[in-house]
Formats: C-alpha cells, structure tokens, sequence
C-alpha cells in the first residue's frame, strides 16, 4: 500500500507559494500596524484577523463568490481572457493568502513592536536611510518573527479544508491537496490510505508547533 504522492506534492507546492507571497505582502502591512497611529489601525488589524473567526466554509464561499464567473474579479478576468480562477490552483492561493494572513502578519507586527523606537532613532542619527534601516537593523532584529511568520503560514496552509474546497473543489493535479484526499479516502473507506496522510500530518503539526516554541525560546532575553 503506498502513498498517493500527488496531493502531497501539490499541497506542498500551495504551502510554498502561498508563504513567500504572504510574506512579500504581509511584512509591509505588518509594519504599518505596528508604528502607525493612524484611525483605521484597528479597523484594518480587525479585518486581518477575521479568518481567525470566520468559518473556513464561508469564507471559502464568498471567495468564490468573488472570483466566480459573476463575480467582479471572475468578470475581470474573463473580460481579459483569463479565465476565472475559482477551481484552478491560482485560485487555490488566493485563497490560502486570506486564511492564512493573520498567521503572517500578527507575529510580524508583535516582532516590530517589540524592536522599540530606540534602534530607529540610533540608525537616523548615523544619517542611514529607510530603507538602510529597515533592511539592516529591523529585520536581523525581527528574525525570530519572521521564522515563525514562515513557519505558521506553511503549517496553516497545509492543513486548510474548507476554504480549499469550496474555491478549488477536488480536481486531481490541479486542487486535490492533502486535507481533501484524505477526506476522499475515509469517504470510499480507505482507511489505510488516510492513516498514512493523516499520520504524516500529524507528525508534521507536532514538529510546526515545536519548531514555533523553539524558536520563541531563542527569541527571550536570558534572565
């Protein structure tokens, strides 16, 4: 009885892209939470954080709902000769960015916070730029939130169901990943095939949270 490699490859290849996009992306947004006093903080780091809350099912739905064919972005693209991306894999990672961008951006901003004004201020009187700073004194300093950043996103979005199914269905090679064919195999009453993906998942969350911790432990300050 072997595994079936091919939703695990592409669960990993979601995970992958999925990560690097949500850290391109959520760094900057990150940023601006943690040092604006803007009014619409708040109501932006709401709006971040409402797949914590949010059923995966509905928002799934509502993701479809928007890159469907009747929907602004899939009338967008079909006017552009795309296509529409609900039940593709591009559409698989929009909709894992969502689900998975408080995952992303609330460890970011709890890093910066914790940087202080006092290294920015040290950096502007040896005249370096924004630009300087940033690269060269807040993200070496935020290095431990930025692995757990990477490492959350990556886990969460291996392990996503609901909003993977409703936005992609279950098209093998395209968006068949590995939350869904286990689903599949319980559902035909494989249970041997859905021991060895469920067993490996597990294995896999157990060394996620671990990693987490341990990298939280070397971010302390030695008392």
């Amino acid at each position: 009885m072997g595994i079936d490699w091919q939703p695990v490859l592409l669960t990993m290849k979601l995970a992958a892209v999925t990560t690097a996009l949500l850290l391109v992306l959520g760094t900057p947004l990150a940023w601006w939470l943690a040092r604006t006093r803007h009014w619409l903080k708040q109501p932006v780091a709401a709006v971040v954080a409402l797949p914590l809350v949010l059923p995966p099912t509905v928002l799934g739905f509502y993701l479809l709902v928007l890159l469907g064919p009747n929907g602004p972005v899939g009338a967008l693209t079909t006017a552009l000769d795309l296509g529409t991306l609900a039940f593709t894999f591009a559409g698989l990672v929009i909709g894992s960015m969502v689900y998975s961008l408080p995952f992303v951006v609330q460890p970011l901003q709890n890093a910066f916070e914790a940087i202080g004004d006092r290294p920015l201020e040290v950096a502007a009187t040896l005249r370096a730029s924004r630009w300087d700073t940033f690269f060269n004194v807040v993200v070496p300093m935020a290095r431990p939130g930025f692995l757990t950043a990477a490492v959350l996103a990556f886990a969460h979005t291996v392990g996503e169901f609901g909003v993977v199914l409703m936005i992609g269905g279950n098209i093998p090679g395209e968006t068949r990943v590995l939350s869904i064919a286990i689903y599949d195999h319980v559902e035909t009453l494989e249970y041997g095939q859905a021991h060895l993906l469920s067993a490996g998942m597990l294995l896999f969350a157990f060394v996620v949270v671990l990693t987490v911790y341990l990298l939280n432990a070397r971010g302390k300050p030695d008392r």
